[in-house]
């Protein structure tokens, strides 16, 4: 026979006003109030049966293997230009743990070398793109032919120059533009106009414009000659045309823009059209301070 205690060992005591729960019942777990339980099991991808999946996808490793930019190959699938074992892609969510047996236009994908990263000083009146319907020249007319296949991480306008930095892998590409990162970047710029240090300094709070919000902007007056001036700028964001269109909002008419410096890395005294490549030591060492 059960014991006064219950079957399954002593009852909780019960609060003043609260009904014992009945015998031979467990009384259910009050709800616990705060932060959730953490899962038990990964929530990663999974298969159709549930179980986690494995691998990177498709776009992904392509990307880091220098094809293209994940965009570029989103599209490329979409073109049927690349395979797997002779079968079309259909998907940019395909999962791989490597690139054996995938083809980019037939011809096979070589496994991701380490990453490189180059310093390019680009001079002003370049695209920085592949090509230009327009015909207009690019910084791919002028890079050094001995030069491997790179990719620009981010842009500059045609009539920015200064260091634009150039890599071989896609995954860093992405990791050095997105906003999330917080890679400092920072700009000169000669603009003709009025505006005060006073003015520059209200810009560390960020500032809308059109309906666009740009984020903490450090602005400083280097020097001024009648009504033209110099003004250095520290972004994090890197939004399209950002640093023109902030200094046009304070009045200013920007003649010159130049890029001095991208996270640690800077223009120096280089001269335009000039490419120096970053050591692997000190690209492994500022990859670990990403976030």
């Amino acid at each position: 026979m059960p014991s006064a205690n219950g079957p399954r060992g002593p009852r909780r005591p019960t609060r003043s006003g609260e009904a014992p729960a009945p015998a031979g019942r467990r009384a259910r777990p009050r709800p616990r109030i705060g932060k959730p339980d953490k899962p038990r099991f990964p929530t990663g991808p999974r298969a159709a049966d549930d179980t986690p999946r494995e691998g990177d996808r498709i776009a992904k490793l392509l990307a880091r293997a220098g094809v293209a930019s994940r965009r570029d190959i989103e599209r490329m699938i979409a073109d049927g230009r690349i395979a797997l074992n002779g079968e079309p892609v259909t998907t940019p969510a395909t999962l791989l743990k490597s690139l054996r047996g995938i083809t980019v236009d037939g011809n096979p994908v070589k496994e991701p070398a380490a990453a490189r990263l180059f310093l390019y000083h680009k001079p002003s009146g370049l695209l920085t793109t592949t090509k230009d319907p327009a015909g207009r020249p690019t910084i791919y007319d002028k890079l050094p032919t001995d030069l491997p296949r790179v990719m620009p991480v981010g842009r500059l306008d045609l009539n920015t120059e200064g260091l634009l930095l150039l890599t071989t892998d896609g995954e860093l590409k992405r990791q050095l533009e997105l906003p999330s990162t917080g890679v400092e970047r920072t700009y000169r710029a000669r603009a003709f106009g009025e505006v005060s240090q006073a003015q520059l300094e209200e810009l560390i709070e960020g500032v809308e414009i059109d309906g666009m919000r740009y984020g903490r902007i450090d602005a400083n007056l280097e020097r001024r000659t009648g009504r033209n001036q110099w003004v250095e700028m520290t972004i994090t964001e890197g939004k399209n045309r950002e640093v023109r269109r902030v200094l046009e909002f304070l009045g200013l008419k920007v003649s010159r823009l130049i890029r001095t410096r991208y996270g640690p890395f800077k223009l120096g005294d280089s001269q335009p059209g000039e490419v120096a490549e970053v050591r692997q030591v000190d690209l492994i060492k500022f990859r670990k301070t990403l976030k």
